[in-house]
């Protein structure tokens, strides 16, 4: 579900759980170890996340298997998706470049933003579609207003609208816009450039640059993990996962 080469002193990590690479427990402990790796590895100067999977970055989590979990498993999988994800990527002492090829949404998008930067293609799309399926997108409520303003964050979060690459990045989320058949390719150029940077400045800045930018992260995700948690003990969560898994529009219960 992961794949990892080291080319030219960067690491390439590709998601590659096919159709739409949904994460899962298993996908999100790979993924952190490959991260872990790479971190430890004195040959790798930078790092690269992309997809294995065309015209898909990552559609969020593998719902099927979501609806099947315990409450202890929900609880388990938000807290490494929201909280140890973002505490490895922080802590890593080398620069992480999203190379975004096709379609994110929901906890893909939770994956993207952990990165230090993210190169899209000029065609893909983003999104953010939990209340569609009785879910809420607990953690960005913390930092998306802060990157785009409040109002505009209220209309992402609560439509789930989709939106291209150049919306992203006119909103401060993509830093980079390339052709899909070049965007990895750009993310790698990208890498280079930093991992020509001294390693010990760039740990000494990222540790810096973090501490700066990290805005309460911390205390935000460990109540936005608990807010998922509360969300799928609930009647709507249980018939948005159930409508979805049936393909047929959702029946709200009324409050």
């Amino acid at each position: 579900m992961i794949k990892y080469d080291i080319l030219n002193g960067v690491a390439q990590i590709l998601l590659d759980a096919p159709p739409v690479n949904g994460i899962t427990n298993a996908m999100l402990d790979t993924l952190m170890a490959r991260l872990r790796e790479a971190g430890a590895d004195p040959g790798v100067r930078a790092i690269v996340i992309g997809s294995a999977i065309p015209g898909r970055f990552c559609g969020g989590l593998d719902l099927k298997k979501f609806r099947e979990s315990s409450p202890a498993q929900v609880h388990e999988i938000v807290n490494k998706l929201y909280f140890q994800l973002f505490e490895l990527q922080s802590g890593l002492p080398k620069p992480v470049i999203a190379a975004i090829t096709g379609a994110v949404r929901g906890g893909g998008m939770s994956i993207a933003i952990t990165c230090d930067m993210l190169v899209a293609a000029d065609d893909c799309t983003f999104g953010y579609p939990e209340l569609e399926v009785g879910l809420l997108p607990s953690i960005h409520y913390h930092h998306l207003p802060r990157i785009v303003g409040r109002h505009r964050a209220f209309d992402l979060l609560f439509t789930g609208r989709v939106f291209g690459a150049q919306e992203a990045q006119e909103l401060g989320l993509v830093s980079r816009i390339a052709p899909r058949d070049q965007v990895l390719a750009k993310a790698h150029e990208l890498a280079g450039v930093l991992a020509g940077k001294s390693p010990e400045l760039m740990r000494l800045g990222k540790a810096a640059f973090m501490c700066v930018t990290d805005n309460g992260y911390r205390q935000g995700a460990a109540s936005a993990v608990d807010l998922v948690s509360a969300v799928f003990g609930t009647d709507d969560c249980a018939e948005g996962l159930a409508a979805f898994a049936q393909k047929r529009p959702p029946r709200w219960g009324r409050p």
